[in-house]
């Protein structure tokens, strides 16, 4: 099977007979481990060049080996007409020859770290407290078309993308629920005191933040994606009973909306699931992913497929932190059969995954080990019986 097919049985009734094995925000460790994941310059990330795209993403997929990909939405082909990279006086520069401006590009740094040392958080300077602030801080523009990205070359790349190097891999494409799309609006406190002393008002901008993200899964289904990885973060800090005002209304219509395009739904819920169990099923996404035992709590993979019952996809949680770069080859190969095992009896509908992003100072030789041990392990015998 390729992973596409893999990934595919895994949302099945039926299950899959050979479990697929992906990493979640490959986007950060490639650029955490760029020089590992591919000989190409560091600036082709950002290069308006779909064969350059093409070239430093085809020496990803081969090193890493996972069984999906995460679609890229490039540059419009007006602008790759007028965009240029050039590398002169000790930097790298992109131009825009239209709009007659340039910008001298930076090398990400690795974790994601500012270079000055400052934290990477949003704090505004005062909150906005009515609908008109939020409508300009949360703007929906007119007249949109899900199939412009299409029209206008943005959709190019991860076309070639599909047809060449990542034409066995499953599409899935990255979107923001609506509730935490608010952290950017009001920073992690405000968002807190808002919840508390203006729920109508969080009612009101997830609203708007409801629109944007059903618009993106729109795009997304453009593109070609075939899953939308609903990622969900800070939330288990509010109330059940938030949740299921806030949350909860949101993210069903933001599925509702995957599903009318064709799509499956991926909930990546983030944090201590511990009493919002019922909440998360009830969504109604295909497949939860959630992340490894950390801060105090657990996040048993057993305790995940007995919820699951067989009637939701569920996709490992083996632990990134320590585990992945730190235990011996035998260590990793029996944490993998055990969660494996478990996905077995929920039916055979699960993915091999972490339960967060690979670290940084975990090598490439580590990520495909866990790749092929996953998918050897994996096709050592059928689904168990639900």
């Amino acid at each position: 099977m390729t992973g596409r097919e893999r990934i595919e049985a895994a949302f099945s009734k039926e299950g899959t007979l050979e479990i697929p094995a992906v990493i979640c925000y490959e986007g950060i460790y490639y650029r955490d481990r760029w020089d590992e994941v591919t000989s190409c310059p560091w600036w082709y990330v950002r290069s308006p060049k779909i064969e350059e795209q093409l070239e430093w993403r085809h020496k990803a997929i081969e090193r890493i080996g996972q069984d999906w990909v995460v679609l890229p939405m490039h540059y419009s082909r007006m602008d790759r007409e007028n965009l240029e990279i050039e590398e002169r006086g000790g930097g790298v520069y992109l131009t825009d020859r239209q709009r007659k401006r340039e910008e001298r590009l930076v090398r990400p740094e690795v974790a994601g770290w500012s270079p000055t040392g400052d934290l990477e958080s949003v704090h505004p300077e005062r909150l906005a407290e009515t609908p008109r602030e939020i409508d300009g801080l949360i703007p929906v523009p007119r007249g949109f078309d899900a199939q412009a990205v299409k029209k206008d070359g943005r959709a190019d790349l991860a076309a070639r993308l599909l047809e060449g190097p990542a034409r066995d891999l499953y599409p899935v494409y990255y979107i923001a629920s609506p509730f935490w799309r608010l952290y950017s609006l009001w920073g992690f406190e405000g968002m807190m005191v808002m919840v508390a002393s203006r729920p109508d008002l969080v009612e009101y901008a997830c609203g708007r933040a409801l629109t944007l993200a059903v618009r993106a899964v729109a795009e997304a289904a453009a593109l070609g994606a075939k899953a939308i990885w609903i990622e969900e973060c800070l939330t288990d800090m509010v109330s059940p009973a938030a949740f299921e005002r806030f949350n909860a209304p949101n993210l069903r219509k933001m599925i509702h909306a995957v599903h009318a395009g064709g799509m499956k739904a991926i909930y990546y819920y983030c944090g201590n699931p511990a009493g919002k169990w019922d909440l998360l099923f009830s969504v109604g996404a295909d497949a939860i992913s959630l992340e490894e035992s950390k801060k105090g709590w657990t996040v048993d993979i057993e305790e995940v497929v007995e919820r699951a019952k067989g009637e939701t996809a569920v996709l490992g949680n083996l632990d990134a932190i320590n585990l992945l770069p730190n235990a011996t080859e035998k260590e990793l190969a029996r944490e993998i059969e055990r969660q494996i095992a478990a996905g077995r009896r929920n039916g055979g509908r699960f993915i091999m995954s972490l339960g967060s992003p690979v670290t940084p100072a975990t090598p490439v030789a580590r990520v495909r080990l866990y790749c092929d041990l996953a998918r050897k392990l994996g096709c050592s015998g059928a689904q168990e019986p639900l």
